[in-house]
C-alpha cells in the first residue's frame, strides 16, 4: 500500500478514493468535470504536487474510453475538424506546465472562472452568444491557447473547450465524442510534460494509478444515467456544472 499512498494517511486516501469515484460518475454522464473535480477537492486536504499527480493517469484513461466509445473514424473526424484548438492547447500545456512550481494559480484561476461563470449562466437565462461563423477559426486559436495555459498549470483545460462547443450548438453525441478526443490528446500531453517536471514520479505516480479504478467504476455508472438524458436536459446540466467550475475556480483562488 505504500507505493500507492504517496505518504498519505488512510484516511486521506480512501477519502481520494471516493473523490474520484463520484468524478467519473460525472465524466460518465456529463463528459467533463473529471480533473476539476478532482484537483479542487483534492487541494483542499493533498498537497498539491500530490493533487495534481493523482489526477493525470484517471484523466487520461477516462478520456481513451470517452474518445473511442464509438469507434476510431470519429476520433479522426474530430482531430480534423477541431486541429486548431488541439494545437494551441498541446503547445501552451507544455509551456506552462514547465512552470507549475513558480507562477502563483490565483489570478489565471479567477480570469478563467469569472467569464466562464458568467457566460454559462447567461445561457442559463436564454442569452444566446453563439460564435459567429466567419469568427471559428480565432476563436478555436484563442480558447485553444487558454486551455493550454490553465491545462498545464492546474490539470484543468475543458471550460474553454465546452464554451467553444456550445457556442456553435454541438449537439449531445457529437460533443461528448469531441471532449473525449481532445481531451485525451491534451492529457497524454500533460503527463508528459510533468514527467519531465517530476511532478508525476515515484510513489505520486502509483498514488494516480490506484485512481484509475474508481474512475473507470464511476464512469460506467456515469455512462447508464448519461445515456437517458435528452438533449434539452444534458445541455441544462452542462450549463449548470460550468456554472458551479466557475464559481469553484473563484473559490480556490481566494481561498475560500
Amino acid at each position: 500500500m505504500e507505493l500507492v499512498m504517496a505518504g498519505l494517511s488512510a484516511q486521506a486516501f480512501w477519502a481520494a478514493m471516493f473523490v474520484t469515484l463520484f468524478a467519473g460518475f460525472v465524466k460518465g454522464a456529463i463528459g467533463f468535470a473529471l480533473p476539476m473535480i478532482m484537483i479542487s477537492v483534492f487541494s483542499s486536504f493533498l498537497p498539491p504536487e500530490v493533487a495534481l499527480a493523482g489526477l493525470m493517469l484517471p484523466t487520461t484513461i477516462a478520456n481513451l474510453g470517452q474518445a473511442f466509445r464509438d469507434g476510431p473514424r470519429p476520433v479522426l473526424a474530430v482531430i480534423r475538424k477541431f486541429w486548431r484548438f488541439i494545437v494551441a492547447t498541446l503547445i501552451f500545456i507544455a509551456i506552462s506546465a514547465q512552470f507549475v512550481r513558480e507562477i502563483p494559480q490565483d489570478v489565471f484561476l479567477v480570469l478563467l472562472g469569472i467569464p466562464i461563470t458568467i457566460y454559462a449562466l447567461l445561457q442559463l437565462l436564454g442569452r444566446s452568444l453563439a460564435i459567429k461563423l466567419e469568427h471559428q477559426s480565432r476563436a478555436e486559436w484563442g480558447l485553444g491557447v487558454i486551455a493550454g495555459l490553465y491545462g498545464g498549470m492546474s490539470g484543468v483545460w475543458g471550460p474553454p473547450l465546452i464554451v467553444y462547443l456550445m457556442s456553435i450548438g454541438t449537439l449531445k453525441s457529437e460533443m461528448m465524442r469531441t471532449q473525449g478526443v481532445i481531451y485525451l490528446i491534451g492529457s497524454i500531453m500533460l503527463l508528459a510534460a510533468h514527467l519531465k517536471s517530476g511532478v508525476l514520479t515515484g510513489p505520486n505516480a502509483g498514488f494516480s494509478a490506484a485512481l484509475v479504478i474508481p474512475t473507470l467504476i464511476g464512469m460506467v455508472i456515469g455512462y447508464y444515467v448519461g445515456d437517458k438524458l435528452d438533449q434539452v436536459r444534458f445541455r441544462w446540466w452542462t450549463q449548470v456544472l460550468l456554472v458551479l467550475t466557475g464559481l469553484n475556480l473563484v473559490r480556490r483562488a481566494v481561498g475560500f
